[in-house]
């Protein structure tokens, strides 16, 4: 079980591209990221440093259709993530993909060569609530401690599937 962003894809291009959108340098948004998340924060907290009130739905839209939408691309997967899923897959492992991810990145995850994929948006609940792992087990119908949920982040991905009797894999990249 894999988380998405910053696991198996680099979502630089895309946080830049809110960057561009709200006419923030990339260097200053990024640094604003990097405090949010090491305050252990949602990342959506962000845009309330830039804009209080931030309204994120209407934001998306407005942003996607400024031509500056949220999207995944094949440039986008880390070097490594495919190798290690087909390897897991020639080995019989089954792998899925579950992550807080817009419905945007529904179709980019459906070209991905795993047994079963879902993001937070399609569920209505997101990580790191206790929901969200339930809806793990429940989709992959496993015993919740034969599941290995890898992930970048100790607070939304690791932490919270061991709480719920995952494994919780810590993989170090991204912010």
């Amino acid at each position: 079980m894999f988380d998405l962003g910053e696991t198996l894809v680099d979502e630089t291009p895309n946080w830049g591209r809110w960057a561009d959108y709200l006419g923030v340098p990339r260097l200053t948004f990024f640094a604003a990221l990097g405090a949010v998340i090491a305050d252990r924060r949602p990342h959506l907290e962000v845009f309330n440093m830039f804009r209080r009130n931030f309204d994120f739905e209407s934001e998306r839209e407005a942003k996607a259709a400024a031509g500056l939408p949220w999207r995944i691309t094949a440039d986008d997967i880390y070097p490594d993530a495919l190798p290690t899923i087909e390897r897991l897959r020639r080995n019989r492992y089954r792998v899925a993909v579950m992550a807080n991810q817009p419905l945007e990145a529904v179709p980019f995850m459906a070209t991905l060569p795993v047994d079963l994929a879902a993001t937070s948006a399609e569920w209505g609940v997101a990580k790191p609530d206790g929901q969200f792992f339930a809806r793990v087990v429940d989709a992959l119908g496993a015993d919740a401690a034969r599941i290995a949920y890898v992930g970048d982040r100790l607070d939304n991905d690791v932490l919270p599937a061991r709480h719920a009797g995952m494994v919780g894999v810590p993989l170090r990249r991204g912010p």
